[in-house]
């Protein structure tokens, strides 16, 4: 059996594929956010039973995770201390000295992770080239190294300067240090997390490293020992940022890596399911309880950026090209100073939760706004595991309708518009502003939240299908399940693409290539699974960000040069309207992704049968001023086939599927609904 898992704000989803090509086997409940390791045992426990299944037929166990994010913005990660060049400990709070919103004078970046009084400095400066401006001064660190007290640290983090090309200090300082401070402090270096150029950049990664390593660390000792007693592989994969799987041990040193995992297993998800339903171009929409998650594939290649922020601090990493907004199932309405309706990005999370799950919410969410509508059913959620409590959802919506002085349905209509209003704008910064044409797509949900949302959504933007696969609340732990084991690797080159310079930059490769095949070696990975995906960074001299092109470094130097400049040329284009033919490129790092590729399940196929009556008529809203009588079907009673009018409601366990009136669902071979909107 292969197990995908991912614990989101709000659910924690279990799917379990046995390799048979039987259905899916799928469970979804509430997160336990203060010990997210009890919401897996239990869900697990509970849908193992039920199924009679022997946790010990388990080949993997893949697991998307929030904890890192949750520490970062609540500030609950370790005590760090940080070492630099000297002169240099107030770079990280320095910073780029950029507003975090251009328009915003009051808004101010985060405070620093790392106070001032546990910055240190030791003599020490290497210059660009590599030349010792100011050596080391090993005596000053040993002192230095004296001074920390594991009672009150976790990690000492040490960044110098020009060290992702020349990493010599770092790693001697390091050595020092773990000879002289307790066992129970983790010493770390900038370089080994990430050795890019962008000192501040690199600085705030590795200080967000080292202060996840006590808390992503602990949390997995506790999933991996529970895992154990029950019979479960105890080498769990975690999802990293960039929608690859990564071992515990890699986990356990690079948590920062798993930072935004939940995003990038579910755009996995997405393209695991368009791919085997024949679709090429996709937009994926991740809506869930807390926020909304976009991602544009072309020809089923998600985009990757080298650099997120996470709670306000900058992270360099490669991650999967996600546009998150704040606009989610638990996303609060509320009314501003201004007496306008907003909604978010301020959420009711799991606990309290929306006002109709009767756990102590008080506000109005977009949930509550889709029970009133009665586009959602009013009274059990997860197919009846979860009691609703229409009246709370209807007294909410009354305070807001009062105080703006609108009838209710319009108001509850409000929300939800205000709300797709923030999805449509993700989705046109990931494709408009890109110069995609966003038609030319297909919308695929990926979340337990967007079927509600997905035709309001299409119909704005233009695009006129939608995917909506068997399970698209819980398609983040399929995506989890389904993903290979990736690691990646980087080396700074900073060279003009010149036919002169390619055996440099094939050198570094070569540099490169051995850090990969030892990873192979450690991951286990056979001959027969490898895979290896060279890539650059490549922009014009003078510029301040480059782009990433895939290029082939088995070329000759005059092919490669012509490959590559090419391509930059059309990705400048495409992504900035123009391109300069007489500009020299220059080629800032050298990238290497190395992929393990892993057995994947079966997908199973649904029957064909006789069209499945509903279950009961709704008086849903879908319009101002407009109920129609909607007719409710349970999504596994639907078969191959399968043509469904709107309006119509789909119910499941994770998701709920909105159909409007005139346009039309199609169901197909694997289960998926593709639904196309009227013109």
């Amino acid at each position: 059996m292969y197990i995908g898992v991912d614990v989101g704000g709000t659910f924690t989803d279990i799917a379990v594929n046995r390799d048979d090509g039987t259905t899916l086997l799928l469970h979804k409940l509430s997160s336990t956010p203060a010990a997210p390791e009890e919401a897996i045992l239990q869900g697990l426990h509970s849908l193992f039973a039920q199924h009679d299944l022997n946790f010990t037929d388990t080949e993997r166990l893949a697991h998307g995770t929030t904890v890192g994010t949750n520490a970062i913005i609540q500030r609950k990660g370790g005590n760090v201390a940080l070492v630099t060049s000297q002169g240099f400990r107030d770079l990280i709070e320095i910073g780029r000295q950029t507003r975090p919103t251009v328009y915003d004078m009051h808004l101010d970046h985060p405070p620093v992770l790392v106070e001032r009084g546990m910055r240190f400095e030791v003599p020490q400066r290497r210059l660009a080239d590599g030349r010792i401006h100011v050596p080391l001064d090993e005596t000053a660190v040993e002192e230095l190294a004296g001074q920390f007290d594991d009672a009150c640290l976790n990690c000492i983090v040490i960044c110098f300067l020009h060290s992702y090309a020349f990493p010599e200090d770092e790693e001697r300082a390091a050595e020092i240090m773990r000879k002289h401070v307790p066992d129970t402090i983790k010493v770390i270096t900038s370089s080994s997390v990430y050795p890019e150029f962008r000192e501040f950049e690199r600085f705030s990664t590795a200080v967000l490293n080292g202060a996840l390593l006590s808390v992503v660390g602990s949390y997995l000792d506790r999933l991996t020992d529970e895992a154990g007693r029950l019979g479960l592989p105890t080498d769990v994969k975690i999802s990293q940022s960039s929608g690859g799987l990564m071992s515990v041990r890699t986990a356990r040193e690079f948590p920062v890596r798993a930072s935004l995992s939940g995003p990038a297993a579910g755009v996995q998800g997405a393209l695991y399911r368009a791919r085997v339903a024949g679709f090429q171009d996709i937009i994926t929409l991740d809506v869930g309880g807390t926020s909304a998650d976009v991602a544009l594939l072309k020809d089923l290649t998600p985009s990757e950026v080298n650099e997120r922020t996470i709670g306000g601090f900058p992270v360099r990493i490669p991650c999967m090209d996600v546009n998150s907004v704040g606009a989610g199932g638990g996303s609060i309405a509320w009314i501003d100073t201004d007496g306008l309706l907003k909604v978010g990005p301020q959420s009711a999370g799991a606990v309290p939760g929306p006002a109709c799950y009767d756990l102590g919410g008080t506000q109005a969410t977009v949930t509550d706004a889709n029970i009133v509508l009665d586009r959602l059913n009013s009274e059990a959620l997860l197919d009846g595991r979860m009691p609703i409590n229409k009246a709370r959802s209807v007294a909410t919506i009354n305070d807001l309708a009062e105080n703006l002085q609108m009838d209710s349905d319009n108001v509850a209509l409000g929300i939800i518009q205000v709300a797709c209003s923030r999805m449509v704008k993700a989705i046109r910064w990931t494709s408009i502003e890109r110069g995609y044409d966003r038609k030319d797509f297909a919308l695929v949900d990926c979340g337990g939240a967007d079927a509600l949302h997905a035709v309001d959504v299409a119909r704005e933007l233009g695009m006129n299908t939608i995917l909506i696969p068997p399970n698209p609340g819980i398609l983040c732990a399929e995506g989890a399940m389904n993903a290979d084991i990736t690691a990646d690797f980087v080396n700074t080159a900073f060279c003009e693409l010149t036919e002169d310079n390619v055996p440099a930059i094939q050198a570094i490769a070569g540099t490169l290539a051995k850090k990969v095949e030892h990873w192979f070696e450690n991951e286990a990975v056979t001959p027969q699974q490898r895979l290896l995906v060279w890539s650059v960074g490549a922009r014009y001299f003078g510029q301040n960000y480059e782009l990433t092109l895939n290029v082939d470094m088995d070329l000759d130097a005059a092919e490669f040069v012509a490959r590559t400049r090419q391509d930059f040329q059309d990705a400048h284009v495409a992504l900035y309207g123009f391109a300069s033919e007489d500009e020299p490129v220059q080629i800032v790092n050298v990238m290497a992704k190395a992929v393990g590729e892993l057995q994947q399940g079966q997908l199973p196929l649904i029957q064909t049968q006789s069209d499945s009556e509903p279950l009961e008529y709704r008086n849903s809203l879908f319009k101002s001023g407009v109920r129609q009588r909607t007719p409710v079907l349970r999504r596994v009673d639907l078969h191959a086939g399968q043509e469904i009018p709107g309006p119509a409601i789909i119910e499941q366990l994770d998701s709920t599927v909105i159909i409007f009136p005139n346009d039309t669902c199609h169901v197909d071979e694997w289960g998926n609904l593709i639904i196309r909107l009227e013109d």
